[in-house]
């Protein structure tokens, strides 16, 4: 079956293709989205009491893709047998309108400008020497001051909350004194501490790091965003991450963008659409449209002007190798760059074990509210003589107190029956976790195929992950565990406990560690050694943009989505300020 065509496809459906959704349809051109999953919506979806069901949701895993039929494979490396992904573990697909930005915590930081051009940085303060072999970092291809003006509107859609530390060159008391320049303030002020966020943010300071209140998408107060969406304030219900909001104050495109793209004439959405491939012209030097699998198992043709690739980051580096879009990556030669970069992150904890009497009250839970400090992030701290590359964001924040996940015990606490129920009841009300989350950098074993093996239901090759952790990733987690039991032993526990990797230990699908999965259609200023220019435009087929986390040339200690958003804002800009001027055009020469 042959579509009408429009002049525009949008590939997926979650925080890049509402954005583009909205900013394109604005600029008056017809869109139609396709997502593979179903629809979504907060009084569907997120209905209360309903969706205040952990087995449901966080179990089960409700909002997430269905690995039978469609799955990652991964091998720690090149020589090594992938086999497939079979249940949720280490990172969570998600799947339907909305994407994991319906179901994520709502943490939405800004990058350091540092970060935006990594190679550069250390190559200046370091020297080039200082990358050990192997390693392929790279700058994005923009810089802070460019981004600027996205992060704040992203966070104006968002309705972030959060106070600023560094506004227009000037230091801010209460903030983040070592962000990037902002300049404007917060959309509304930061969320309440509990006690748990206020005892870290003591010991921090008193140690000699600058506690700040962790950037929330998760609404403070009642707030309207620039496309006239209402959003209410968070009431710490302690159902954030896995599940939707049905308080309406954590940023999704349910709740920001989607009460007015949805309604639009020149805007379609059809779910249960999977795309199975780019469509191209015989010169294979544009897109014609692309073809997807309906819910009956139809095979459809949509036509278009231009492509956005706006699915997950793994979606969208297997559906350019599906297309023959770019060059496959190569990791013995080194040549090519589809799937050239992948990266995940460095996790661990220090975990403390406050006096008997303390009352934590962890039930009392937002996504993304707490104190961070930034002081071991990024480039902030003088990285010579510890001969490691990268950092890690380190924060205090109470998700909640479920009854299934969320009761934890000190290690050596039996796993069930009597003692475990003990266990619970000791630990419920005075255990609280120091997180830190690691950046992990881009490596030549580190990257992402097609495997030769195994096949989606519809007999597509599944994408294959090489990949496994690195001696300077290892270093980097153990200076960050060292510093933070200094702040642990600053608050006076009972007890701490160091949950952080050794070297030697491979990388571990079983246990969750976060979806901040990047890289295999990155960004930069040559296509030699990326895949898209610095507006997310294809180098090789100039009327694709490929949004969303694919294009990180590393990993960071952050959260991906604030400058996920900020990158798709920025490329609707260039759309429809230059590409549509002379459309198929590159927007940077070659």
């Amino acid at each position: 079956m042959r579509k009408e065509k429009v002049d525009c496809v949008i590939v997926g459906f979650g925080w890049t293709g509402a954005i583009l959704g909205q900013e394109l349809t604005d600029a008056g051109l017809n869109v139609v989205a396709l997502e593979r999953g179903a629809m979504r919506d907060t009084p569907t979806d997120a209905e209360y009491p309903k969706v205040a069901d952990e087995l449901k949701y966080a179990v089960r895993g409700h909002l997430f893709q269905d690995l039978s039929g469609e799955t990652v494979t991964i091998r720690h490396g090149v020589n090594d047998l992938a086999v497939p992904y079979r249940q949720q573990g280490s990172f969570y697909l998600g799947n339907g309108v909305g994407g994991a930005g319906f179901h994520w915590n709502g943490m939405h930081y800004r990058m350091l400008p540092e970060e935006l051009q990594l190679r550069t940085r250390y190559e200046e303060r370091y020297g080039s020497r200082f990358f050990p072999e192997g390693m392929q970092v790279q700058d994005f291809g923009v810089t802070y001051d460019e981004m600027e003006p996205f992060f704040d509107f992203a966070e104006k859609v968002f309705g972030t909350s959060g106070k600023a530390g560094n506004l227009n060159g000037r230091i801010q008391p209460g903030g983040n004194p070592l962000e990037g320049r902002r300049t404007s303030e917060f959309p509304t002020p930061p969320l309440k501490n509990g006690l748990g966020a206020q005892l870290f943010e003591k010991a921090a300071r008193d140690v000699g790091f600058h506690p700040y209140p962790a950037p929330a998408a998760n609404t403070s107060q009642p707030y309207t965003n620039p496309y006239g969406v209402r959003l209410g304030p968070c009431n710490f219900c302690g159902f954030c991450e896995d599940f939707g909001c049905y308080m309406y104050s954590k940023a999704s495109p349910q709740t920001t963008i989607l009460p007015v793209l949805l309604k639009k004439p020149n805007f379609e959405l059809r779910t249960q659409s999977y795309v199975t491939r780019i469509l191209l012209s015989p010169d294979r030097k544009s897109a014609t449209g692309v073809t997807y699998i309906d819910a009956q198992g139809r095979e459809i043709e949509q036509p278009a002007d231009m492509v956005i690739v706006a699915a997950f980051q793994m979606h969208n580096v297997r559906l350019l190798l599906l297309s023959g879009i770019g060059t496959p990556y190569d990791p013995h030669t080194g040549l090519g760059t589809v799937g050239r970069n992948y990266a995940y992150q460095m996790n661990g904890s220090i975990n403390v074990l406050l006096p008997r009497g303390t009352q934590l009250n962890p039930f009392v839970g937002t996504g993304a509210g707490g104190v961070g400090i930034d002081d071991l992030n990024g480039d902030q701290f003088d990285h010579g003589p510890l001969g490691f590359v990268g950092g890690a964001s380190i924060r205090h924040i109470r998700y909640g107190g479920r009854p299934i996940k969320q009761t934890p015990t000190v290690p050596g606490t039996p796993t069930w029956g009597r003692g475990w129920k003990a266990g619970v009841v000791d630990a419920y009300q005075r255990f609280m976790t120091i997180g830190i989350s690691g950046s992990v950098m881009p490596y030549r074993d580190a990257y992402l195929d097609l495997d030769p093996t195994y096949r989606d239901r519809y007999g597509l090759p599944l994408l294959r992950m090489t990949f496994d952790w690195h001696d300077n990733e290892y270093a980097m987690i153990g200076y960050m565990g060292d510093r933070m039991e200094e702040v642990a032993k600053a608050m006076n526990p009972e007890k701490y406990f160091r949950a952080i990797r050794r070297k030697g230990q491979h990388y571990d699908t079983r246990v969750y560690q976060t979806t901040h999965t990047t890289g295999g259609a990155v960004m930069g200023t040559s296509p030699e050694t990326s895949v898209v220019n610095r507006y997310l435009q294809s180098w090789d087929v100039p009327n694709v943009f490929v949004m969303g986390a694919s294009a990180f040339p590393q990993n960071m200690g952050y959260n991906p989505t604030g400058i996920v958003a900020a990158l798709a804002f920025q490329t609707s800009k260039a759309i429809r300020e230059q590409y549509l001027k002379n459309p198929g055009a590159p927007l940077v020469q070659a």
